[in-house]
């Protein structure tokens, strides 16, 4: 207990599924978590299930999509907690089409969140971790930044994208003393996936594709390594890539 201890922490996307998972286990682990979404009522039951069992949070309203939304969060930590240690830019959306039949609307949705909110993300909340003397960014990008897959070329593209901008964020920020590095889930059980991975037997086998566990990564599976990154444990982890997908990518 205690591996984030006096730790400050923010996490976007955080009202459900990964998010929540990530807000909870850091907020057990002893950071102070300011859990960030669009979804206010969500996002407030998080904050009360956490302060229930005796963590530290609160809850700030955040579109990513947004360069004044995320001035705002930041001003926010600011006033409340005077520092900023770990950024979890984990909010994400899925379009599930190939990319001939993508429209240019779906195409810019998928971009906006998943790869204009990690780089609003980071450029926001940078200074305030200069202030702070260092701290930790926490990319949630995927196995789909790494391999190609059918039927997902928006999102596939936009986790890419993450993937390499967290290596040109850990050049720049070195210095700093702000270690970047990308997490990258294989299949998970969450809201998201549910409608896909409950459905009948074919489709669940689809979706596993090569998962060499056979199963779906739980929620805390992944919060696990988002922890192990967001403490000093990973002091000499920079620019690195964490898969947590059951053997997905080494099949």
């Amino acid at each position: 207990m205690g591996r984030v201890e006096g730790k400050v922490a923010l996490v976007t996307g955080g009202a459900m599924g990964m998010g929540r998972t990530h807000s909870e286990l850091l907020a057990a682990e002893g950071a102070q978590v300011f859990v960030c979404d669009i979804d206010e009522d969500m996002g407030n039951e998080v904050v009360s299930a956490i302060t229930a069992r005796g963590g530290k949070a609160g809850f700030i309203r955040l579109d990513v999509t947004s360069e004044a939304e995320w001035s705002a969060a930041v001003e926010a930590v600011r006033g409340q907690a005077g520092r900023l240690d770990v950024l979890v830019n984990n909010a994400g959306i899925l379009v599930l089409k190939p990319l001939h039949e993508t429209s240019t609307e779906e195409w810019d949705r998928v971009f906006a969140v998943n790869v204009r909110g990690v780089f609003f993300g980071i450029r926001a909340c940078v200074p305030l971790m200069k202030e702070t003397g260092g701290g930790s960014i926490i990319n949630i990008s995927s196995i789909y930044g790494l391999v190609g897959a059918a039927g997902a070329g928006a999102y596939i593209a936009s986790k890419g994208a993450v993937r390499l901008m967290t290596k040109s964020c850990a050049v720049d920020l070195a210095d700093a003393g702000i270690r970047v590095n990308s997490v990258h889930p294989g299949v998970i059980d969450t809201p998201m996936t549910k409608d896909l991975l409950h459905a009948d037997e074919a489709t669940r086998k689809a979706i596993l594709g090569p998962t060499l566990l056979g199963r779906p990564s739980r929620p805390e599976e992944v919060s696990q390594a988002v922890l192990f990154l967001a403490s000093d444990e990973s002091s000499f982890m920079h620019g690195s890539e964490v898969v947590v997908d059951g053997g997905y990518t080494a099949n």
